[in-house]
């Protein structure tokens, strides 16, 4: 699957712009400050519904502007068409094959992205919740009715909080959560266990150093997560929230039993972190599955020559569409892309 077309209007510095995009390697140049970044974030916002650079939506609008509007079209038949709003009053808005999306965890079945950028070090240098969305997207390429489960889990998660708030009775509600719990913990397990032959690969091409991935699901091994909620019941209703469950769950990356964050150098985490979404991203397109569209914002960044050789070298064997920016041309150092586009003060022309 690719991105064929994209319009934005009212993100960020950007004009409304308008591109044809090729189903392989697109090369996006200019200066910094340019807007280069900002139409990767477009695309990344039709297939995750949020930015990789912020949390927050409203940020992404441009000045004096009251919203902003991403619309793609793909070349797939099931999902032809994803669009993306955020209105200052409204809030935001998605829709896929001219319907409006249920959840934005739709976004990423109807049009898979990764991004590989300056800040991928975070995957590995930052808390959990970076990693909780690596994996999750992960899953639901592999698990289908992860997205469902989840929903079901969520919900569930927020009556036994309201009830721990409350003073009323939590245990009603906590049957439920271990049996939607023990399902999402049991698909990233299978997720994980996929994952590793590419992980393995991956790694061995980009850093060479024996990173290992553990799972931990959210409560002790050594125990179910209906005993996990009992034991913690009361110093649950004192905080008011679940403190144990499947939305605890990390990703933990150690180097010979220590954490690799603290082993290595903030280069050497932005390659751990570019295994992590290259790898997922190479599982999420296997077995007949739908290649995602991969955005690699000015891969030499933090990178010196050799590792910034790897890196591309590692991309260049990929399936699936590429997005990637550089200030020149040869910059992004990918012999001949298939078509090239060039940003200046915030307006987009085909070279």
């Amino acid at each position: 699957m690719s991105l064929l077309a994209l319009e934005v209007e009212g993100l960020r510095c950007l004009s409304s712009s308008k591109l044809e995009l090729h189903p392989h390697v697109n090369l996006i140049t200019g200066a910094n400050g340019a807007g280069k970044t900002s139409l990767l974030e477009a695309i990344y916002l039709l297939g995750r519904g949020r930015s990789f650079r912020t949390r927050l939506t409203e940020r992404l609008i441009a000045h004096g502007a009251q919203e902003l509007l991403v619309f793609g079209r793909t070349s797939d038949s099931n999902y032809p068409t994803v669009g993306f709003g955020f209105n200052r009053k409204d809030g935001l808005r998605a829709r896929i094959a001219g319907r409006d999306a249920q959840s934005l965890a739709e976004l990423s079945l109807a049009f898979p992205v990764q991004v590989v950028d300056p800040g991928i070090h975070r995957l590995v240098e930052e808390g959990p919740a970076y990693r909780r969305r690596w994996l999750d997207w992960g899953v639901f390429h592999v698990e289908p009715g992860f997205v469902g489960t989840w929903g079901e889990y969520s919900r569930a998660l927020k009556q036994r909080n309201a009830a721990l708030k409350t003073g009323a009775d939590a245990v009603a509600w906590e049957p439920e959560l271990v049996r939607l719990g023990t399902m999402l913990s049991d698909a990233r397990a299978r997720t994980m266990a996929l994952l590793e032959p590419y992980w393995k690969g991956t790694l061995a091409a980009l850093l060479g150093e024996p990173v290992t991935l553990g799972y931990y699901q959210g409560w002790s091994q050594e125990r179910s997560l209906a005993d996990a909620l009992a034991t913690t019941r009361d110093r649950d209703r004192e905080r008011g929230s679940t403190g144990s469950g499947a939305h605890r769950f990390d990703v933990q990356l150690r180097i010979d039993g220590h954490s690799a964050r603290e082993v290595l150098s903030r280069g050497q985490q932005k390659l751990l972190g570019a295994a992590l979404a290259l790898s997922m991203a190479r599982l999420a397109g296997s077995e007949g599955r739908r290649p995602p569209t991969l955005l690699l914002d000015d891969p030499a960044a933090e990178l010196d020559a050799e590792h910034t050789h790897a890196l591309l070298a590692e991309i260049r064997t990929m399936q699936g569409q590429l997005v990637v920016t550089a200030l020149q041309p040869e910059g992004a150092q990918f012999a001949t892309p298939d078509r090239t586009f060039h940003v200046e003060h915030g307006r987009v022309s085909t070279l």
